[in-house]
């Protein structure tokens, strides 16, 4: 392979083919690429992630008990250039042999640990354990190149021994003891929750009895004092029904007062004021007819009187026609004769005037309408 190459995120290239120094028989590259100069240069890659390892390994105790301990190893190769080169140069060929390489260095430092331990103390101090076994393989996994991250101890047991069970049996007994306590606690609180639930019943069903009695009696006594007062509400309520009536009449008699003040009351009234409105026209009217007839027989009258006056002058001429009289200065005696028949005339004309306005004041004016009544004997 030629040209340029990258590794990955988790890898590391190594390249080899020259000189890189002492200390380094192949080039490191992490994190960037490199240009690969073919024939002369050759490169392989060695993976830096998380690899896992897991141990089952029997480990006796300091009391010479037999224990089977399982635990899972996390662990990578470093990430500096001397851990790396140190991990190529023991697993590149093979990098697989890193887990059982490592599996095989805790298995050791595990059996080295718990033999100086207790199975009590390995028991109640699991994770003092996986410090040690850390803390001791941590060298030697350093020397080739790799770093432990975690430690996991996941089971410890004696097989068919019986003694961590042995051992765990005062405590059993104890939690059991407890458990019995607790129950029995548990149950004497259940037992007095129900007494207590029971007492609450009866009391719930005394307490519901009382008051469905009283209400019982209250019913009962609504009940009495509706039946003594239904009568009397229905006294009082035709009484009211009566009131109303009686208000609804009375309401109704005004009305039909009212209604006969307008009907009646009121048109006849505006027809007393009509008639008696007419009766002082025609009054007036009449007083007014009579002022003007009183005015055209005094017109009449005089004209009457007039047209009469030849006639009178003729009759008292005529009384004068078989006289024996003497005429004594000619002409003018002549004409102070008929002067003097016509002042006679005037003095009756005068005469039956007055005579006639007398009448006229005290008879009817239909009276002096009369032409015949003005004519002269």
């Amino acid at each position: 392979m030629f040209g340029y190459r990258v590794p990955a995120p988790d890898e590391a290239m190594l390249i080899s083919g020259g000189r890189f120094g002492i200390s380094a028989p192949f080039r490191v590259v992490t994190g960037h690429g490199a240009f690969i100069m073919p024939v002369f240069r050759k490169v392989r890659f060695l993976t830096l992630a998380m690899c896992e390892a897991e141990v089952s390994e029997k480990c006796v105790t300091k009391q010479g008990i037999t224990l089977n301990v399982r635990a899972v190893i996390a662990f990578k190769v470093g990430n500096d250039n001397e851990s790396i080169v140190s991990a190529a140069q023991r697993f590149l060929s093979d990098q697989n042999q890193m887990s059982i390489l490592t599996g095989r260095i805790f298995a050791g430092h595990l059996r080295s640990i718990i033999g100086s331990m207790t199975v009590e103390d390995i028991i109640r101090e699991r994770q003092k354990l996986a410090t040690e076994v850390l803390d001791g393989s941590k060298e030697e996994m350093a020397k080739i190149g790799l770093a432990v991250d975690a430690l996991q101890i996941q089971s410890i047991d004696d097989g068919s021994l019986g003694y961590i069970q042995a051992l765990s049996a005062p405590f059993n007994a104890a939690v059991q003891q407890q458990a019995q306590i607790a129950q029995a606690q548990a149950n004497q609180a259940a037992a007095e929750a129900e007494q207590e639930s029971q007492r609450k019943q009866a009391e719930f069903v005394r307490q519901t009895s009382i008051v469905q009695a009283q209400y019982k009696a209250e019913v009962d006594r609504a009940q009495a004092e509706a039946a003594q007062a239904g009568p009397l509400a229905q006294a009082q309520a035709q009484r009211e029904v009566l009131q109303m009536k009686t208000e609804l009449a009375q309401r109704a008699a005004e009305l039909r007062q009212q209604e006969l003040v307008a009907e009646v009351v009121k048109p006849a009234e505006a027809e007393a004021e009509r008639i008696r409105i007419l009766a002082e026209a025609d009054a007036a009217k009449m007083k007014i007819q009579a002022e003007a007839a009183a005015s055209h027989n005094r017109v009449a009258l005089d004209k009457m009187l007039i047209d009469q006056l030849p006639e009178i002058v003729k009759q008292a001429a005529q009384g004068l026609k078989g006289a024996n009289l003497t005429v004594l200065n000619g002409t003018d005696g002549l004409g102070q004769m008929a002067t003097g028949l016509v002042g006679q005339g005037l003095a009756i004309f005068e005469s039956l005037r007055s005579g006639l306005d007398g009448q006229r004041s005290s008879e009817p004016a239909a009276e002096l309408d009369d032409p015949k009544a003005l004519q002269a004997p």
